[in-house]
């Protein structure tokens, strides 16, 4: 049997026994709604787009200088202090049914879709060139010259 002091000390007891469980609650049920409330994430990147280049010649040649950009550059400065670091370069036979070809993917074909091609410095040869710019299946820039040529969007 409890005497009534006992019971008062036991009633204060659970009392704050539930306010310390109700507190605990309302910090478990809060603490997602504060987390949801966060700043977002930095965005998706933008998707990539399909960039194809083409190029051949009217006359056969066997060693064209070949320039294509396959990854968008950082920023303009990072490409300005090494342009040939996003600029590989490839040497081919092309000519008339002999076509280089060659598949990427950029972010911002606009600005950084780009190929070029010509003679090597050493040669005489008017193989006349041609190149062929599509992006996502479109063809966006064509060009031809007789020592070479360059498809870019951008005016460089």
């Amino acid at each position: 049997m409890l005497f009534p002091a006992g019971r008062a000390t036991l009633r204060a007891r659970l009392l704050t026994a539930m306010a310390a469980v109700t507190m605990l609650m309302a910090t478990v049920v809060a603490v997602p709604n504060a987390v949801g409330r966060a700043d977002p994430a930095d965005p998706p990147p933008p998707p990539l787009r399909h960039v194809q280049y083409t190029v051949w010649t009217e006359q056969p040649y066997g060693n064209a200088e070949i320039y294509y950009r396959d990854t968008d550059p950082p920023n303009w400065a990072e490409y300005s202090h090494n342009p040939y670091l996003y600029s590989p370069n490839v040497e081919a036979q092309v000519g008339p049914d002999q076509k280089w070809n060659l598949d990427v993917y950029l972010a911002n074909p606009d600005s950084w879709a780009m190929v070029t091609t010509g003679i090597q410095s050493d040669s005489s040869a008017i193989p006349n060139f041609h190149c062929v710019l599509a992006v996502d299946g479109v063809v966006v820039k064509t060009a031809q010259g007789p020592k070479g040529a360059l498809c870019s969007i951008r005016a460089w």
